[in-house]
């Protein structure tokens, strides 16, 4: 409706001075010029006037979003979110440029933006913020998007067996088009169009209100479950929004259709439109994050493993802090480091792996065999390592599944790869130079310049040596003390520290030496 201009007047009944008077000054009620349009629109002009004229002193921060989203991109964002909002701004930027990705990630940014409720959130588009993008930019408090950027296609899809992608089944869709409803109500934008951008099979209208002309976009499936559908006046489909195909549009479009606040031409104008300071300042992508997006990838994460695992061996086989042991640590250290900042990994599954550790010990040092400890330590450990970089127990979706699937490969793949270099090292460790220096030894003793490899030159100076260098094959002693398997044995002068082949054997008992691998001495009861 227009309001009349306060000209319009009839002026016959009122004194000459009055009507100056109001002719000079417009009463505060009424709109002259051209600000005497349609209601709405009037007051939309002036809002962004203000907007634009509003002296930039609220400080802002631009948080980039420039690839897929996944598990470690979506703790990533969510580190640098809090991060924001701990520093007290008024704004936070989105710059979004991403293809979208996992259904569950986005969820979770979508929740995370709108519990921001003491920051105005802004997706800033400048090209692509497709599927999942989308979704995040539909629960910011604004959508402000360059002229010919896009947005929109968020179908949730999946690869069936045959590789192909597929619609997925009508119970997720389901719960993913209320997500989307219930975030654009919260934002105040149209929720046919945003349903649709999830919902190929639905036609969104143009509908206008016979009695006061409100415009409004009705799907078919709401037109035909609408009650009061006589008052409005049906007219064409959206042409983003027909059959078979995801709403996408362009910032020019999605602002006239109301999906978006406004267009900008670079981020200048993004400035001054959002009364914010500049330079805008940009929580670029750090060291720490870097490293965790590269220790989080399967090659390396393959290779942590092979090595931890091979390290830890070579430590068990000669206990004592050495570079095995402290290789192992590295190696581990670094893979759950990488999962706890990457959002995938907590205490839970360092204690399982742990645990695994423990069991594995002893198994080799207290229990015979290699039964119900060593089985279960071994896939405590393996099983920490794939929760380690999943975070969900049982998978709710095919995306879910297939990368439980990649998990589990990585992990025993690893584990294969860790079975092949032992077989090789137990056949060359002695070849290979270095090797030998990987652990710690006891000292050997040198003895005189006459002294072959093969022993000591005189009785005097075989005494300096350790046991371990003194005992031969086939040599007889007596267990100092029970063997459960690992233990000391009593020969001749001296004590050599021994284990058995699996066996216990009580202390007292006559053993025979029928192996011996550096410091490693095994023996056999007589």
């Amino acid at each position: 409706m227009v309001r009349p201009s306060p000209t319009s007047a009839p002026r016959s009944i009122l004194p000459l001075w009055i009507a100056m008077v109001l002719c000079l000054v417009p009463a505060p009620w009424v709109r002259s010029g051209p600000d005497a349009v349609a209601d709405t629109d009037a007051v939309t002009d002036t809002d962004a006037a203000e907007n634009v004229a509003k002296p930039a002193d609220r400080t802002a921060v631009i948080i980039p979003l420039h690839e897929d989203i996944n598990p470690l991109s979506g703790a990533l964002l969510k580190r640098k979110f809090a991060e924001a909002v701990d520093s007290d701004v008024d704004v936070i930027i989105l710059d979004i440029h991403s293809p979208g990705g996992l259904v569950y990630v986005t969820f979770e940014l979508m929740d995370m933006i709108s519990d921001a409720k003491d920051v105005e959130t802004v997706a800033f588009i400048q090209k692509d913020a497709i599927s999942g993008a989308a979704l995040i930019s539909l629960a910011c408090d604004k959508i402000i998007m360059l002229p010919g950027a896009r947005m929109g296609d968020a179908g949730e899809i999946v690869m069936g067996a045959d590789g192909a992608f597929r619609y997925t089944e009508a119970k997720s869709r389901s719960v993913l088009a209320q997500k989307v409803r219930d975030t654009a109500r919260a934002t105040g934008r149209p929720l046919a169009l945003a349903e649709k951008m999830t919902d190929k099979d639905m036609v969104v209208f143009r509908a206008v209100h016979k009695t006061d002309a409100t415009v409004r976009y009705i799907s078919d499936k709401e037109w035909e479950s609408m009650e009061n559908a006589d008052e409005w006046e049906l007219g064409k489909p959206i042409r983003e929004a027909g059959k078979e195909m995801f709403f996408t549009v362009n910032g020019a479009r999605a602002v006239e259709l109301g999906m978006a606040d406004r267009t900008v031409e670079n981020e200048a104008e993004l400035a001054e439109v959002l009364g914010v300071k500049t330079p805008i300042p940009v929580m670029e992508r750090t060291g720490t994050d870097t490293a965790i997006m590269i220790l989080n990838s399967g090659f390396v994460t393959f290779l942590l493993l092979v090595i931890g695992m091979v390290a830890l061996v070579i430590e068990l086989g000669a206990p004592g802090v050495g570079i095995g042991g402290l290789t192992s640590v590295l190696c581990f250290g670094l893979f759950f480091w990488s999962r706890f900042l990457g959002g995938t990994a907590g205490w839970l599954e360092v204690t399982l792996f742990v645990l695994g550790l423990i069991f594995i010990g002893m198994e080799i040092f207290v229990i015979p065999g290699f039964g119900v400890a060593g089985v279960g330590g071994l896939g405590l450990m393996l099983g920490s390592l794939v929760m380690a970089s999943r975070r969900f127990v049982v998978p709710g979706s095919a995306d879910e599944l297939a990368g439980l699937g990649w998990d589990i490969a990585t992990v025993l793949g690893a584990f294969a790869g860790f079975m092949v270099a032992m077989l090789v090292l137990a056949n060359y460790i002695g070849d290979i130079p270095g090797l030998g220096r990987l652990t710690l030894k006891p000292q050997v003793a040198v003895v005189g310049a006459q002294a072959g490899p093969a022993g000591p030159a005189d009785a005097d100076t075989a005494a300096l040596l350790p046991g371990w260098q003194r005992v031969s094959l086939g040599d007889v002693g007596i267990a100092a003390g029970p063997l459960r398997p690992g233990g000391k044995m009593n020969i001749e002068d001296y004590t050599v520290d021994v284990v058995t082949e699996g066996d216990f054997v009580d202390g007292g008992t006559s053993v025979k030496v029928i192996a011996k691998q550096g410091t490693r001495i095994v023996v056999r009861p007589v």
